[in-house]
């Protein structure tokens, strides 16, 4: 099959693209940023301190980083947001993604975003980033999903402070897109760049490897 064949085939396909989103279709990690423009510097640095020292404590030192990693956002966000009123949060995500899509989205992403658009592809934001800022952006985007980390929310509206469901990364990352796909069967494209996107990668039919981390290989 010839370069033009290839290209009328995948044309009649179903083809899903899966963007992680920080270091990817983002040039930056955006979680602490918007802890800051949620909470304030200083609130974010004490935070920061008492949940280095919960993690001493707890005899946690020794684990993997990808576990701490996962311990201190889980700390964070239960001592910068819980108790917070949920609609004030979502404001301040408005805003924050607005700045998000004016200075700090990768162009090369987004020109592969709007490659897949254009082809008819579905789109989707697979991320560890916070969903409540992940949306407003997404669609600004075009994107059809975004399967991130969501945050826990009282009957009366206010933040727990807790993740509601998992951590969208790793695994759970692959595990989301199939709960996603709803059984459909398309031709996945996954984009990332870094260890937390090896298992979306291995679930795609196509890994990409797009953004800060790139420089050893594209694909």
């Amino acid at each position: 099959m010839g370069d033009g064949d290839a290209v009328l085939a995948m044309a009649a396909m179903d083809v899903v693209a899966a963007f992680d989103f920080d270091g990817t279709l983002s040039t930056r990690d955006n979680f602490v940023p918007f802890l800051l423009r949620f909470a304030g510097k200083a609130p974010t640095a004490q935070a920061f301190a008492r949940s280095g020292l919960d993690i001493v404590k707890g005899g946690r030192a020794g684990w993997q980083m990808a576990n701490v990693r996962d311990d201190v956002k889980v700390s964070l966000l239960r001592q910068l947001v819980g108790g917070r009123e949920a609609a004030d949060l979502d404001d301040s995500a408005r805003v924050f993604a607005s700045d998000v899509l004016a200075r700090h989205l990768r162009r090369e992403a987004v020109e592969r975003a709007d490659w897949h658009r254009a082809q008819g592809h579905r789109l989707v934001i697979v991320s560890a980033s916070l969903a409540t800022y992940l949306r407003p952006i997404a669609d600004e985007l075009g994107f059809d999903a975004v399967l991130a980390t969501e945050l826990e929310v009282t009957d009366d509206g206010r933040l727990t402070g807790a993740i509601d469901g998992q951590n969208v990364r790793g695994r759970e990352k692959a595990r989301l897109l199939d709960v996603w796909l709803d059984g459909a069967t398309p031709f996945v494209f996954a984009y990332g760049d870094s260890s937390g996107d090896k298992e979306l990668w291995a679930r795609a039919d196509r890994a990409v490897r797009l953004g800060r981390r790139a420089h050893r290989g594209t694909e």
